[in-house]
């Protein structure tokens, strides 16, 4: 043996891992001119999302214009280690699309074509950069209705609306964004990119795979186009706001009118703080004195929202409400809907910093929630305006506080806590629409036992066993 010692075959002959410049040189060749972005200021704006105090510098950005962009981003990532979060308008609410430290942004926002528009079988195709309201507004030339509509829909995407499985205010009537989703284009996490669905109104060929992608936040494919279904306009809308002295009869009220049975297509909710918040910022006549207000919406053809609105009208007074208006107009109607889609920018000018809780529970026990959540602030000396979806149990906390206040915030955290805690407690869901992210992460083993941890765990790493695809989101892996 010489004095050297032995080595293993090839030992000092391999290459010393590649540079971060060296592989982003690589990416840049392989993208469209001016789709990758690497200067710090250029970063700063993708680093977080509509989630208060969160927030992380990726190594880079890749505005993908694309499924072929988006391939190759995959595969070079895949190639590279490196962890790849995607994006669409960074309006998320639970994290879901802050970056990981070191990893890259794929931004999907120039994917921003609607690709057709099928009026036989009532769908549409678009790429995932395209805005809800775009998808909304084309239905509706085509005499159409889409009806999802989340608070953001004038900016979030529908690639974002489809791997949140985002809500809105219709949702009573006309459900979340996965009951109109027929088919999507998704890349998936070795670089491959299938399609999934068909615009037949009947499919049930193999395992439903698409419903796999909506709602997995981004950790198991990049979906790239959708295929969504559309319904025939409404031929009329009417719209009621009444007021009520306690938030108890409110809630009676959207339990009775539900029980009449009436399934207006708007039931929303909102406090007394929000209220005043709401009149302070767009001046719509609320009523300064009311614990609640409720605004409900009927579409349909012109005798059923006739019989409808009286219906919730007289529901109301049986509440002992305070107040009933049905708007005249649709100007007069379209003020009463601001009312209620401006109330999360209307608290959010009260406090610096604005954390949009979102938990679900049965009808029947939403009054038991505010009621909790409203002593839970109490306790902790906290502000909070509650407003939400009453008519299928989604309430929206919103926390004003200041995150450069650390004991405030630590304040902040606790309520939080404890509402997720008494949400469960009376058989509700940690998150009714905004998804669980990072932010909700530690809470989501409360809702789901060990088994369907495991469960979750083992469909992630199948599908993405290298875990690059929004590491740490949702769950995370061993």
């Amino acid at each position: 043996m010489s004095g050297g010692g032995s080595t293993s075959p090839g030992a000092g002959t391999h290459e010393a891992p590649r540079s971060a410049s060296a592989a982003l040189r690589d990416l840049q060749r392989i993208l469209p001119p001016g789709s990758l972005l690497t200067e710090p200021i250029d970063l700063i704006p993708y680093s977080f999302d509509g989630t208060a105090a969160l927030q992380s510098r990726p190594l880079a950005v890749v505005l993908a214009e694309s499924t072929g962009d988006v391939a190759s981003v995959i595969r070079w990532a895949r190639e590279n280690a490196t962890p790849v979060s995607t994006r669409g308008s960074g309006t998320g609410l639970a994290g879901g699309s802050v970056p990981s430290a070191g990893g890259l942004v794929l931004c999907l926002s120039r994917l921003n074509r609607i690709l057709e528009v099928d009026r036989p079988n009532l769908c549409l195709l678009a790429e995932a950069g395209v805005t809800t309201q775009q998808i909304a507004q084309t239905a509706e030339a085509a005499g159409l209705f889409y009806p999802p509509d989340p608070g953001s829909m004038k900016i979030s995407t529908i690639g974002g609306n489809v791997a949140n499985n985002s809500g809105g205010l219709r949702g009573l009537k006309y459900g979340v964004t996965r009951d109109y989703v027929m088919g999507l284009e998704v890349v998936l996490p070795d670089g491959d990119t299938v399609w999934l669905g068909s615009k037949c109104v009947k499919d049930v060929a193999g395992l439903s795979l698409k419903d796999l992608f909506i709602g997995s936040e981004g950790i198991l494919g990049v979906i790239t186009k959708v295929l969504l279904k559309l319904v025939p306009r409404p031929a009329s809308k009417g719209s009621v706001l009444a007021t009520f002295g306690s938030l108890a009869e409110a809630a009676e009220a959207v339990s009775r009118i539900i029980a009449r049975p009436v399934i207006p297509c708007t039931l929303e909710f909102l406090d007394k703080v929000t209220i005043r918040a709401v009149e302070d910022y767009a001046r719509v006549g609320l009523p300064l004195d009311a614990e609640a207000v409720l605004f409900m919406e009927s579409d349909g053809h012109p005798a059923q929202v006739r019989e409808e609105c009286e219906s919730m009208k007289s529901i109301a007074l049986e509440c002992r409400a305070t107040g009933v208006r049905e708007a005249h107009s649709p100007a007069e109607a379209l003020d009463l809907a601001t009312a209620r889609r401006t109330a999360f920018s209307a608290l959010a000018r009260i406090r610096p910093t604005t954390i949009l809780e979102d938990v679900t529970v049965p009808r029947d026990r939403l009054a038991a929630l505010v009621t909790r959540i409203s002593a839970i602030a109490a306790a902790h000396n906290v502000l909070v305006g509650i407003f939400g979806h009453f008519g299928d149990g989604n309430v929206h906390p919103t926390f004003l506080t200041d995150e450069r206040d650390a004991a405030e915030m630590e304040r902040v955290h606790r309520a939080i806590e404890e509402t997720i805690r008494a949400t469960l407690d009376l058989g509700g869901t940690i998150t009714g629409e905004h998804g669980v992210g990072l932010a909700k992460k530690s809470f989501l083993p409360m809702q789901l036992g060990a088994s369907e941890m495991r469960l979750l765990a083992s469909v992630k790493s199948a599908l993405d066993p290298a875990g690059l695809l929004n590491p740490g989101k949702i769950l995370d892996l061993p």
